[in-house]
């Protein structure tokens, strides 16, 4: 073995090998998650929750029966699901709700509002929702189990505060008209 020509080479493979196994470091990025158990039991207790989100702002949750027109009409609807359209909004169109279900950016939606619903920031028939895609942020929705009203920005103070960017305060985030059957405006693209 000692004179065999591929020694030198297999040394040198294992010295490499292992020199790389030393060094070999794996970059993850941290996965930065909402605390759901403290923040839902807030708004269950309340009704209310002001959280500071990753940008600083403050948004307020709430639910819809707490809103009172004095409060203003800067509300928006927030989902966790797409059947929860049905409970706000007019019966919408397979291509309505297509459109909601593939947007790829965070959009707010005006729409025609549901005869049920008699709580709410509500402008000649229309009211603003979202479908909240974001993994944390839905599953912080899905927990309350649902839809709440958002409003953003509203400089309460609060200890409640997570790294988490809200969805809507992204500069990618659209607005648009979307009716029942299918009519689209774009009003923020």
């Amino acid at each position: 073995m000692e004179n065999s020509p591929y020694k030198g080479q297999v040394c040198l493979d294992s010295t490499v090998l292992s020199t790389a196994l030393v060094f070999l470091i794996i970059f993850v990025k941290k996965q930065i998650t909402l605390d759901h158990s403290q923040l839902v039991a807030a708004f269950r207790e309340n009704g209310i929750l002001h959280l500071k989100e990753g940008n600083g702002k403050v948004i307020t949750l709430m639910k819809p029966e707490q809103w009172k027109s004095d409060m203003g009409d800067d509300w928006t609807f927030l989902l966790f699901d797409l059947f929860q359209i049905r409970l706000i909004c007019q019966q919408f169109s397979e291509v309505s709700l297509d459109i909601i279900e593939y947007a790829n950016k965070p959009t707010v939606y005006h729409s025609p509002a549901n005869s049920i619903v008699k709580n709410g920031p509500i402008i000649d028939g229309v009211l603003k929702f979202s479908l909240v895609m974001e993994p944390s942020w839905n599953k912080l929705l899905f927990q309350i189990s649902q839809p709440v009203l958002v409003k953003i920005d509203t400089k309460e103070t609060t200890t409640h505060q997570t790294p988490l960017l809200f969805p809507l305060l992204s500069p990618s985030a659209k607005e648009m008209y979307l009716g029942p059957d299918g009519d689209v405006k774009i009003i923020k693209g």
